[in-house]
């Protein structure tokens, strides 16, 4: 490749990457359930930009390039909610979405107190479950997403992600 993906806090300026990337990313997804109005497809700009002002957003760069990234946030109850963790098409299957699992995991526990790890996706997306579980995070039930999607609910706690990371 030439180049190595480096993995750093968002900032304000690649909101705009993120909201292109995640639409792009996403597409596979939708395809997956017939449903082009899933959550990540539907997101404003404007809603992007509050999440990385807000929230702890991780991207990894290739160049100054967005390939890929993850959001969280510490809930009421202690619980780190993270979601729309995604990775540029032709960059998927290198480590990279477990690279930004990590960062967030790690900025999520340290700055932010986290003591537990949650997260959802769709019942059919195999590769998603498959990377979950191989960075430690178990089903604890499942939802029914927004837009109608039924959802996996997984969960780690957070003193594992040291082990994982």
């Amino acid at each position: 490749m030439g180049m190595s993906v480096t993995i750093s806090v968002a900032t304000e300026q690649d909101a705009e990457q993120i909201f292109k990337l995640q639409y792009l990313s996403f597409q596979s997804e939708a395809a997956l359930y017939g449903n082009y109005r899933i959550d990540p497809l539907v997101q404003t700009l404007d809603s992007v930009r509050q999440e990385v002002a807000a929230d702890c957003v991780f991207v990894a760069r290739l160049g100054e390039e967005v390939v890929g990234s993850v959001r969280g946030r510490v809930t009421e109850d202690g619980s780190a909610a993270i979601g729309k963790l995604c990775v540029h098409p032709r960059l998927q299957g290198h480590g990279i979405g477990a690279r930004l699992l990590r960062a967030a995991e790690a900025a999520l526990v340290e700055e932010r107190g986290a003591t537990r790890f949650r997260l959802y996706t769709g019942h059919r997306s195999e590769g998603n479950l498959r990377l979950y579980r191989r960075v430690g995070y178990e089903t604890v039930g499942t939802s029914q997403g927004a837009d109608g999607v039924p959802m996996i609910v997984l969960e780690k706690k957070a003193e594992a992600y040291a082990t994982t990371a």
